[in-house]
């Protein structure tokens, strides 16, 4: 019988990537050779010792080129590379979840892109997925199709040079909300992608409210100052620095503080602008006729994020404190294989509460008032008094330890009244949390809820669901409740539903997967009761800590 895999030629990454490749770290090194040209400071050792560096990232590029190898055959994606250290992947077409593509700035300006294939795995790419950096874009787009096809195309990929018509899905195609697009805007595709959401720039007013913006604004900061560092500038030589530093600090010193806050508070905010931006440039969301999700974005880096419509397995919507203040959310996509790596597996910039869980809902198919707003269904009181005790007890401990600092140290008598202030905060927080637990089962779905300083709202389809995580601490166990968790191959792994009794965890699970209860009862102690409350309070309790997995 004839090897189909052995049919298929190997083929080399773009050759233009000789030229990409290098230049990418040289322009990391950038920094470092204006300095050492310019300032006057750096010694002919380092320069020629940088430049000796930037010749050697030339040439292992070149034997990257040399020594890198793909194809796709029928049922497989092969990479061969390496030269000192020689490495073999191969990962099986049906074991494929996702297919990215990103390109870079430089990318661009040479027509590459750089081609994620993940496979099942919550691990990294690089051991359970394939990178081809680069590929021409037009190369991408048409692997990117034939890969998420439900079933490879006769003939295979490999070797085939793609038309002018088989180009890569445009980024920048138009399309509104509700339009039908053809082929993402490209001739010669006979699939339609239904455009399911556009950038809106009113949603930029959520970007300050995003702990991820804020903290690349101060990575950004601290790049700066560094490279300022290092060319021996210094804000105080300059000319006006020396009266505007006596006036400020000549002021009182509330409003010296103030002041800088004030300085890094529009700093953080403009940062927040400008990456949400950069991120979000051209945003477009597509589904198309396999219901194959596709997400389009970037300014300088352009990213494209497809996930087969197979692998779905629901959505989740994230508010964190801040943005939950200003009415806005986040929705993220759960798929097989896709975790946080793959760009988090978001689906649209934070944007307004009512938009984002609209499109949550769409996305699961089912309605808002069945998915993410869906009344849903209170834990036990019991689990208000532990969000208590937790929440209170470590801010009474936290407030006399401020208050024994400001009655022994000098000039901290401001330490016990702040701790105090913070330990009110507590109480609310916890009705907030408890307010925030609940979960709903419905007929395709398990809806659940948890979190206070970051709420998280899970839409998981049953058949997702692999198996089922019962924990009980010490303190649980003491009030008889338990966390039931559902073990699934996407997302992070596992989503929980938080303190709730005993049979209803049980109940919970053997409604789900009906053959979870009889393994509990395989798995419990001779001569354990039959009710399933006992059951999950014998099996969830055996320690401080403990948990009992079932798959």
């Amino acid at each position: 019988m004839t090897d189909v895999g052995a049919e298929v030629p190997w083929r080399r990454l773009d050759g233009r990537m000789l030229v990409v490749a290098p230049m990418q770290h040289v322009v990391r090194l950038l920094p470092l050779l204006v300095i050492l040209l310019f300032t006057g400071r750096g010694d002919p050792v380092r320069l020629w010792i940088t430049l000796g560096i930037t010749v050697a990232l030339v040439v292992l590029g070149l034997v990257r080129w040399k020594t890198t190898r793909y194809r796709i055959t029928p049922d497989r994606v092969e990479l061969h590379s390496g030269w000192v250290r020689r490495q073999r992947r191969s990962v099986p077409r049906d074991r494929l979840r996702t297919v990215d593509v990103t390109s870079t700035l430089l990318h661009r300006v040479f027509g590459l892109g750089v081609l994620h294939v993940r496979g099942a795995s919550h691990a990294s790419a690089d051991h359970h997925g394939l990178k081809l950096d680069a590929v021409s874009v037009a190369e991408a787009g048409r692997l990117r199709r034939e890969l998420l096809q439900s079933s490879p195309a006769p003939g295979g990929v490999g070797g085939r040079t793609p038309g002018p018509d088989q180009a890569a899905d445009a980024p920048d195609a138009p399309g509104a909300p509700g339009e039908v697009l053809s082929g993402d805007g490209r001739r010669g595709d006979h699939r339609h992608s239904r455009v399911l959401s556009v950038l809106r720039w009113p949603w930029i007013r959520f970007a300050p409210l995003t702990t991820s913006a804020l903290a690349g604004t101060g990575v950004l900061i601290a790049a700066v100052w560094n490279v300022v560092s290092e060319l021996g500038v210094r804000p105080r030589d300059l000319p006006f620095a020396a009266d505007f530093e006596q006036r400020v600090l000549g002021a009182a010193i509330w409003l010296t503080v103030g002041f800088l806050a004030l300085a890094l508070l529009v700093v953080a905010v403009l940062g927040a602008l400008l990456m949400f931006t950069e991120r979000w440039w051209g945003y477009r969301l597509t589904r198309d006729d396999e219901g194959t999700l596709r997400v389009h974005r970037g300014l300088l880096t352009r990213r494209s994020l497809s996930v087969a419509g197979n692998r779905l397995r629901g959505v989740l919507v994230s508010e964190p404190l801040l943005l939950r203040a200003g009415r806005g959310a986040q929705t993220r996509v759960l798929a097989t294989g896709l975790g946080r790596g793959s760009q988090g597996g978001a689906l649209q910039p934070p944007a307004s509460r009512s938009e984002t869980h609209a499109l949550a809902a769409l996305v699961a198919g089912e309605p808002v008032e069945r998915s993410t707003l869906a009344p849903l269904r209170r834990h036990p009181r019991r689990a208000l008094w532990r969000r208590l005790t937790r929440a209170v007890g470590p801010a009474l401990v936290v407030c006399a330890a401020g208050w024994t600092v400001a009655s022994t140290v000098a000039g901290w008598s401001w330490l016990g009244p702040l701790t105090t202030a913070l330990a009110a905060l507590a109480v609310p927080l916890a009705l907030d949390r408890y307010r925030n637990l609940g979960h709903l089962l419905t007929d395709r779905h398990l809806v659940t809820r948890w979190g206070g300083l970051h709420r998280h709202t899970v839409v998981l389809e049953r058949s997702g669901v692999i198996g089922w995580r019962l924990r009980q601490s010490v303190f649980q166990r003491r009030v008889g409740l338990v966390t039931v968790e559902a073990v699934t191959a996407a997302g992070d792994g596992g989503y929980r539903v938080t303190d709730v009794t005993a049979a209803d965890g049980v109940a919970l699970a053997a409604a789900v997967t009906p053959s979870v209860l009889a393994d509990l009862r395989r798995s419990a102690p001779p001569g354990a009761e039959e009710a399933p409350g006992d059951l999950a309070a014998q099996c969830a309790g055996r320690g401080p800590q403990e948990r009992l997995d079932h798959r």
